[in-house]
Order: structure tokens, then sequence, then C-alpha cells
């Protein structure tokens, strides 16, 4: 987020892009004429020579030789905060007209000040340009990027996990962590800032990597915070309903989607076609696409999923391709949405350039799509079998119920909905949970400033009305706080039975009323379990 939306420009958060580790430590200096003339503003004697050394759009992150981006934003203007990015040391605004008048009134103002009328619009193309992010002459990294609604987390492990067992030195942008080769950043947004986006791109330029896997969602599409990058690859999962309080219409959804597969975005797909909204980007996309079935009912595709079959709690399968090229994989993560993150990871690398021989090598010897994934069906015991779920919405609740869902077994969920998102998917989530599972506890996920009884009404309004009309034998609960409603699901659970706690995954903090409380669901389960004298894995990811 950048300052300008945020109350009161708060302390940044640790591990954010005030720490420097967003950027590479050594930037050569772009004129400010250069800076003037690729946006269309002169930049007249002496101010043209003038060097920058960086970019943000934060006072906080603001480094000496930066120029600031002060925008518009719906709190504050970032020209609020041109005071503090001068004292860090910045060496030129750039603003819009509001923020020109409003810096006018100052008589403090000793750099330069370049206006234009839209200047999120150039942004990224200057992050791009400053930090010399992809240079049109290529090289490293070569970068994977993954949308759709569901997946996209758990294909970029699995993008990574491979690439490593290729043996590439490679980094990771996401929902859960950032890593350039290093020490993970923690990661507050699905993807960073433009600013910090491509001073993150030129930093694994720096440090060697081979290749980056990142996740790419609407919003950063939206909000542009991928403006100026170029992915080789990028993969398309699956859509289904969610994020209609940005969007509106699942058409409007879509088309935002559909922008990453244009020439000034990605330079080939690989496209899931198990949906109907597959099948439309793969005939539309401007740039080549190969396409991907996973489903028995799949339409034809480039490369199919057959032959799966059930290993413990993961899936061995086949993948088929052109050319009779075929490869044998197993993923040990659980469900069949699974096998679809598997398979699309395995072809958007083969698309990159890596030889079927050699992916196939990597899978016998590493077997890369069993890696762990924080907060994606994260297995906390066996027994019970105790699973947390990221699964927020409709289509992602129904998979991963599905895929714990044992036999001779109860099955509890436990979930909730966020507030102030979108309130047409609560009770077709309570539905769903009424239809797949034996014992349904509706809590609070993240309500915001929403009030969270009202939000739960809402849920359990939906799980009702499906036991009514399809006369289900199942629980219907109500338990909150969050933590209460764990204890509530262990107390109900045998060693043979299966919980699931889904919609907050691998976050730590719970927004209540605008304050953040320490939260997290594997923590809560993990306690309930041991307390009740079930035996937990133990996972360092996890905080004691």
């Amino acid at each position: 987020m950048s300052e300008h939306n945020a109350p009161g420009n708060a302390a940044a958060p640790a591990g954010g892009a005030a720490t420097g580790r967003f950027r590479p430590t050594a930037v050569a200096a772009v004129r400010l004429d250069s800076i003037g003339e690729s946006i269309g503003v002169p930049v007249p004697d002496p101010s043209a020579a003038v060097t920058v050394t960086g970019i943000s759009l934060n006072s906080r992150s603001v480094e000496p030789g930066d120029l600031y981006v002060a925008l518009p934003g719906a709190l504050r203007h970032g020209a609020d905060f041109v005071p503090q990015a001068l004292a860090a040391g910045a060496a030129a605004i750039l603003t819009d007209d509001a923020g020109a008048r409003q810096l006018a009134l100052s008589t403090e103002i000793a750099v330069p000040v370049l206006v234009v009328d839209a200047p999120r619009n150039v942004v990224g193309p200057l992050s791009a340009m400053i930090y010399r992010s992809q240079p049109s002459s290529g090289g490293s990294p070569q970068l994977f990027g993954v949308t759709g609604t569901n997946g996209k987390t758990t294909t970029t492990y699995f993008i990574n996990a491979l690439l490593r067992a290729l043996g590439q030195k490679t980094g990771l942008v996401g929902t859960i962590e950032i890593l350039a080769g290093g020490e993970p950043i923690p990661s507050l947004l699905t993807t960073p800032e433009s600013t910090d986006l491509h001073g993150l791109l030129a930093l694994m330029r720096e440090r060697g990597l081979e290749a980056a896997s990142m996740e790419v969602s609407s919003h950063a599409v939206s909000f542009q915070r991928v403006d100026g990058v170029v992915f080789d690859v990028a993969g398309f999962t699956n859509l289904t309903q969610d994020h209609l309080d940005l969007h509106g219409t699942m058409e409007e959804y879509f088309n935002t989607k559909s922008d990453l597969f244009t020439p000034r975005r990605a330079r080939a797909a690989v496209v899931t076609v198990d949906d109907d909204w597959g099948r439309r980007l793969a005939s539309t996309a401007e740039i080549p696409v190969t396409t991907l079935a996973t489903t028995p009912a799949g339409q034809p595709a480039d490369w199919t999923v057959t032959d799966t079959a059930a290993r413990g709690l993961g899936t061995d399968f086949t993948l088929r391709g052109p050319g009779g090229n075929f490869l044998k994989v197993h993923t040990g993560l659980p469900g069949g949405f699974n096998v679809a993150n598997a398979a699309l990871a395995a072809v958007m690398v083969i698309t990159g350039g890596a030889e079927v021989a050699a992916v196939q090598a990597a899978l016998d010897r590493d077997d890369p799509f069993t890696v762990a994934v924080p907060g994606r069906m994260q297995l906390v015991s066996e027994e019970p079998a105790a699973v947390v779920d990221f699964a927020h919405n409709t289509d992602a609740l129904a998979r991963a119920l599905e895929a714990v869902r044992r036999p001779d077994s109860q099955l509890i969920v436990v979930f909730g909905a966020t507030g102030q998102r979108d309130q047409g998917k609560r009770p077709a989530m309570g539905a769903i949970a009424a239809r797949l599972a034996d014992t349904v506890i509706v809590t609070d996920d993240d309500p915001h400033d929403e009030d969270a009884a009202a939000i739960r009404a809402d849920v359990l309004a939906g799980a009702r009305a499906a036991k009514e009309k399809d006369s289900l034998d199942c629980a219907i609960l109500e338990a909150f706080p969050r933590d209460a409603a764990i204890r509530q699901a262990v107390k109900l659970a045998g060693p043979a039975d299966t919980i699931l706690v889904a919609g907050r995954g691998h976050e730590v903090w719970q927004e209540v009323k605008g304050v953040n409380l320490a939260l997290d669901d594997r923590v809560e389960l993990r306690d309930a379990l041991t307390a009740k004298g079930f035996t937990v894995l133990q996972d360092d990811r996890i905080e004691s």
C-alpha cells in the first residue's frame, strides 16, 4: 500500500520496503532530463543534470537520490509527505497538478518537481528504467507469472521447487513471502508496488538469480503494480467468483485477468482450459498459448492429465503432451486442484525452455511437487487429520472439502467470510459447507470494519437454507471468536475424523474494527489438539 491511502502515515511494517531489501545495492544514476524525456516532460537546466538512483511511492522508504512519486489517494495526497521524503534525501518529485499546486504553496521545495496528468500510469515504466530491471537485451531472471482465482500461491511454490530441482538459483514473489536467493522477506501484498517490484527484480539480477515465479492478482493488474514487467511465461489456473467488490462483474474480473496475456505483459502463456473462462482466454489471448486440461471431461488440449491414482494423501498422474512427450508426476498435496497446480507448474517450466527429459529426472529425483506450502493444505496432525487451508471463496472451499473428505470419517469444517468484501459469496459458502461437511462451524474471518455477527448470519443463512432444501444430515453451529471455534472442532473430533480450518491459511493477524489481533489458525489448531492429547506434526514455519 502506498502511504497516501494509509491513515496517519503509520510506521512501515517489518520487512517492507523501508528496510531497503527490495533494491539492489548499486544503481547507476539516471539523469532527470532522460526521465523527463521518457514521460514527455521537458526538464530545463540546471535541473536536467540532477541524477536519480531510485524511486519510491512512500516517504518512509525513500533513500538518498530517489525520485519520490506523490500520488493522489483515497485519504491523503502523497504531496503531504514531501517534507519527509526530502528529509530522507529525495532528489526530485513526480506528482500531478493537484500535488504541484499544493507544493507551490511551500517555499521549502529545493528539488525539481515533474508534473504529469496521471503519474500512476508512468510509475511502472519509470521504475523499470531507473532500476534497469528488465534490460532489452534480456537476461536473468526468467519470469514466470501465475494468475487466476485459486491456486496461484501453490503453483508458484511448485514452479520454484521444480526450477531448484533443475539446478537453478530462484526467486519467489507472492502472498506468503518474497525470496531473492536469501532470507525470506514477509509479504503484505500478493504483488508488491511497482517501485518495489522493479527494485526487487534488479536485486535478483544482482544476486545472480536465474528464474523467479510470481503471483499476479487482479488487484496487481488493476492497481498497476506489474506495469513495466514482461513475463517470459504467464500461467492461468481458473476463474471463479471472487473480488467482485473490486471488479463488479465476472466479465470485468475476466477482462482484468486477460490483460496479463498481452504482448506488453508476457511473451508466452500456459492456460488451463478446465472451465469456460480458461477456454475463452486461450482463444482470445494475444500471445502464443499452450493449453492444459486437467479434468477427465476437459477439452482437447496441448497437455492433458491422465491416469490419476491416489498415493497417500497425494496423487500420481501422467501428463501427456505434444509429439508423444509425457511426464510421470507425483504431488504429495491432497486434492485434484493440486494435480492441476502441479501440471500447470510443469508445463510452464517446459514452455520456458526446460527439456522434458530433464524435468522428468528432476521430478523423479526430488519430488518437487510435495513441497509444503504454508497455509495451503497444510497438515497439522494425522489422527485426527487436521488441515489448515486458505480457501476463502465458494469454489476453493468446495475443492478443499472434497480433497480432505475420507470414507468413514466425520468431516468438521471451521470457516467464516471476510468483511467488506463480496457479500454475495457468503450464503453460497455456507451452502457448500452444509452439503460437503458433517459438522459446520461458522465463525469469524477478518471482519474488518463490518459487524462480525452480521457476516456470520449471512453465512449461516446459506448453510441452513441448503440443509432444509436438500434434507441434509449435517450439524450447523456458530462459535466465536475464531480460536474458540477451533477448540470446539477439536473437542468434537475423534482420531479417525478430519478437521478443515479454512479461509486464513498462513495469515497471523485478524483485523477487527481497525485493530490487528494476533491469530494463527495453525497455532490455535495445534494447541487445541495438544490440549486434547492428540499428536501434532512439527513444522518450523508454525510459530510457538
